[in-house]
């Protein structure tokens, strides 16, 4: 059967991008990467993904332009509180029998969940003895996250999600207002490390003990979702923990053998030997 001529286009564009800059978007979900891509289109006043193709080619400003399009950038601290609640309870005793913890936040955007799950290590008595690195393919997004400001207006919702986490202090204590700005204690970052990494394309980097990468692979294809989730394996230590979005699962997986549910109700899994 033979391709609509917009998936044709949008399979020329993804090749592009990936012979041009090294960004792989082909395996992204479609119906997601379609909808992007004529968003800037749009924005970029142009007529055509043919036409967004050939300016990308020739204009790396425009990539980078199409590069925070196209990246997953929905975020927000303490995001379902029952997740990191269940950091908390069931994964922080774990934490506690390794000498040293890294933990790794795959697709960590502008840091909010880097923050909140900094928080919580910092409550549970493992902060001093972890190191978090946080990755993300898009440069600007992790330049916004070592910032650690965020708009003042947010910050009723995210105590409200820290609350209902299992808060043992009070979440005021972590920022100060500046205008309409919430600027979070640099403390917070001082064991993060913020670094470019792709998933679709790059290796594993170090073992890690704890790896959150929440709601990112739901905008991946299957093929992308199995190499994600192998990846995360081969970086987790023996009974390391991995954790998931809500909406995301191993059960389709090639590696899911390779795991057990820790906390099944908040698709956090344990490696196994």
């Amino acid at each position: 059967m033979r391709k609509p001529e917009e998936d044709i286009e949008v399979d020329l564009v993804c090749e592009a991008i990936y012979q041009r800059y090294g960004f792989d978007f082909r395996h992204y979900a479609r119906s997601s990467l379609r909808r992007r891509l004529s968003r800037q289109v749009h924005d970029e006043g142009l007529s055509s993904l043919s036409a967004l193709q050939e300016r990308v080619l020739r204009d790396e400003a425009c990539m980078e332009r199409l590069l925070l399009t196209l990246s997953i950038n929905v975020t927000s601290m303490f995001r379902d509180p029952a997740f990191y609640k269940a950091l908390r309870t069931e994964v922080a005793p774990l934490l506690r029998t390794y000498p040293d913890v890294r933990v790794w936040i795959a697709g960590c955007s502008t840091g909010e969940e880097v923050y909140s799950t900094a928080i919580v290590l910092k409550e549970e008595g493992l902060y001093e003895k972890s190191r978090i690195y946080a990755t993300d393919m898009n440069e600007v997004v992790l330049e916004r996250a070592r910032r650690a400001i965020y708009p003042l207006d947010q910050m009723r919702a995210y105590t409200e999600g820290y609350q209902r986490s299992g808060a043992k202090a009070s979440f005021s204590t972590y920022y100060q207002a500046s205008h309409d700005h919430a600027v979070f204690d640099r403390r917070l970052g001082e064991r993060v490390v913020f670094s470019r990494h792709n998933l679709a394309t790059d290796a594993s980097f170090n073992e890690f003990q704890l790896i959150l990468c929440r709601n990112v692979m739901i905008y991946f294809d299957r093929d992308l979702q199995s190499r994600a989730v192998g990846l995360f394996r081969d970086s987790l230590c023996t009974f390391g923990v991995l954790g998931l979005g809500k909406n995301e699962s191993l059960r389709f997986s090639p590696h899911a053998t390779a795991f057990e549910p820790l906390v099944g109700d908040q698709k956090l899994y344990r490696r196994l030997a």
